[in-house]
């Protein structure tokens, strides 16, 4: 008997849905049918050698490796194949089936949802907490090279590249602990409100939630189906993440481009007509990522914004690919990062002299002076006064005492003078700099320290995560394997 042929909708929206969308939905929603009928069959709500066949055909559908069908207009969607599949393995017609007894395509694509943006964000996790103990290792060893750091484009102080990359890792441990927080709020079972009101049925909510690793029910089975925040939240989450690295990438090409630190060559692409080139293009495929995932919030938002609070497609199926495409570029991103910095060491970073005579220097040489106890503006206008006359590094005594004529009241001594031009010559003062959050380099390496500890914490979070969804793997595939048994 031939396939009747596709309709419309059927070609231009359920195929193309179920194509996208089977290979991530099919082993989870089996893996969630499972820990239901597990839950039917002990609650009594069917037969124990009805639950032990259903059983024992998920088990079948769980271990067959085959793809899935393509998509022939015979069912709907995943929801449905998993019928039609459950049902050949048990050898039974679909209407003998009681898989989907007190449960709805609602709650099974909300919980199903919730367990792959779960498993999804944990390796996205790993990547951050990856990422940030290397920049926070590069930081270490790289805690005492000078570069000049810049705002607005333009160079403004001595810093090191141990200074800007603990900056950085200090935003990514903020990263990791908004991904737990992220990854523990997901971690609430849905399951069980049906449609969106539940059931008179004796189910046991609770024990399906066990089974399949989340550690807490919704409260309330309108927000389980209808609810949409932690969606968004994983597209925002990840925009917010990449564009901050997408930053640090920018800045990135800047060293290189200065020579400051050397191309990592596992992460460039050569010209095809200019042979001496090594193009670090990685970097600007991170800068395409992080606007990438800011569309796929914009889109996540924009769906969920035009939905109604109930179960719409709008806020549920229609943003689930854009959340998996986010959370695959969100690994990707972190891994090519973290690798690029892994790599990174210094090349010919900015002498002193280079530093002087970009006037990185001169705040502290203001700085100098109030030490001696001449006010900030009056110190500040000292120096304007000597950056407008040349160079810092040809400043002379008689040039400082000059510039301080009618702004520093009975002028400046000779040890006001000497720290004056010191502290505007050698910017390497700024490693001995006692500030905690600066860049001087015990307080870079302290900060390391401190930021270490806060990963720590976060990759104990996370085992306990990964420690929960294991036990329960465990303890489902028994009990499953003990009532198919039967």
């Amino acid at each position: 008997m031939s396939t009747p042929a596709l309709t419309t909708y059927q070609r231009h929206h359920l195929r193309p849905t179920y194509d996208h969308h089977v290979g991530y939905l099919f082993p989870a929603m089996v893996r969630a049918s499972q820990a239901h009928v597990v839950m039917l069959t002990e609650q009594g709500l069917i037969p124990a050698e009805r639950g032990a066949r259903l059983l024992r055909g998920l088990a079948e559908l769980r271990a067959d490796p085959a793809d899935a069908p393509p998509f022939d207009g015979t069912f709907e969607d995943t929801y449905y194949l998993v019928e039609k599949r459950l049902a050949a393995a048990c050898g039974v017609p679909t209407s003998e089936l009681d898989v989907q007894m007190a449960r709805s395509r609602n709650d099974l694509d909300a919980g199903v949802f919730r367990m792959l943006l779960r498993d999804q964000l944990t390796g996205v996790l790993d990547r951050v907490l990856d990422t940030g103990t290397v920049a926070l290792d590069t930081a270490d060893r790289y805690a005492d090279v000078v570069i000049t750091g810049y705002t607005h484009r333009r160079p403004a102080q001595p810093t090191t590249i141990g200074h800007a990359l603990a900056g950085y890792a200090e935003a990514v441990a903020g990263e990791a602990v908004a991904y737990a927080d992220l990854i523990e709020a997901l971690n609430v079972s849905p399951l069980g409100s049906c449609a969106f009101a539940g059931t008179d049925l004796d189910i046991s909510p609770a024990r399906v939630a066990e089974l399949l690793g989340f550690a807490a029910l919704v409260t309330n089975s309108y927000e389980a189906v209808a609810g949409a925040d932690h969606l968004v939240r994983v597209g925002t989450l990840n925009a917010q993440a990449l564009a901050t690295g997408a930053r640090l990438a920018r800045t990135l090409m800047d060293w290189l481009s200065w020579r400051w630190v050397t191309t990592p060559g596992d992460f460039t692409q050569g010209s095809s007509i200019m042979p001496q080139k090594r193009n670090p293009v990685v970097l600007e495929h991170l800068v395409s990522y992080a606007g990438q995932a800011a569309a796929d919030a914009a889109a996540v938002l924009n769906n969920v914004g035009a939905a109604w609070w109930e179960d719409s497609n709008n806020a549920t199926t229609d943003v689930q690919v854009r959340l998996w495409e986010s959370n695959d570029r969100a690994d990707r991103f972190f891994a090519l990062l973290g690798g690029f910095l892994a790599e990174i060491a210094p090349l010919t970073p900015p002498s002193a002299a280079e530093i002087v005579a970009s006037g990185a220097t001169t705040t502290a040489a203001a700085d100098a002076l109030t030490r001696h106890g001449v006010p900030f503006r009056a110190a500040h206008s000292v120096v304007g006064r000597l950056v407008r006359g040349g160079d810092p590094q040809g400043w002379t005594a008689d040039e400082v005492r000059a510039a301080a004529q009618g702004l520093v009241p009975g002028g400046l001594d000779d040890a006001a003078v000497d720290d004056l031009i010191a502290a505007a010559v050698r910017p390497e003062l700024v490693l001995g700099r006692a500030q905690a959050d600066g860049p001087g380099t015990a307080a870079v390496r302290a900060q390391v320290a401190t930021l270490r500890g806060s990963f720590d914490a976060v990759r104990a979070r996370l085992a306990a995560v990964r420690d929960r969804l294991d036990r329960a793997d465990t303890a489902l595939d028994a009990v499953a394997t003990e009532l198919a048994a039967r």
